[in-house]
């Protein structure tokens, strides 16, 4: 990248790094709330991710003193519009693991219903064996 000398350089870098803190109540209760239903562990990431972000954006602010505020603000929004246009799960994807997960019940399916007809088969070979052990002559 060349630099004109009356151009500064506004680009920053935004690194989430995961950290080993404490969820706050206030994103636990926004998370809870607009995720209900979801899985725990869907939901232990978002909350996650919210506080990563929230961290970020509160060591930006802090730092932001080195950077006019329309370059911090530019950089905001630039990472906002990122995030907003990154798609975290795809449809297709989606769609796609849907499929194969409903083949592979189809799959079982079927091998469980072979399965039991085999049984019931060798059920009923098995009554009509000791039926006709039963039923036949004894000799005396």
């Amino acid at each position: 990248m060349t630099a004109e000398p009356n151009n500064t350089d506004t680009s920053v870098e935004v690194q989430i790094i995961p950290q080993t803190t404490q969820i706050s109540p206030q994103t636990n209760d926004l998370v809870e709330t607009e995720m209900a239903g979801e899985s725990d562990d869907l939901k232990n990431e978002t909350k996650a991710l919210i506080d990563a972000l929230k961290k970020r954006a509160q060591a930006e602010a802090q730092s932001a003193g080195t950077l006019t505020r329309e370059a911090y603000l530019n950089a905001v929004r630039r990472a906002r519009e990122t995030i907003e246009g990154n798609q975290l799960i795809e449809r297709d994807r989606i769609e796609y693991s849907f499929s194969l997960i409903q083949k592979e019940a189809e799959k079982n399916w079927n091998s469980v219903v072979k399965e039991v007809a085999e049984l019931g088969d060798r059920l009923a070979d098995a009554a009509k064996a000791a039926w006709e052990v039963l039923t036949a002559p004894r000799p005396r």
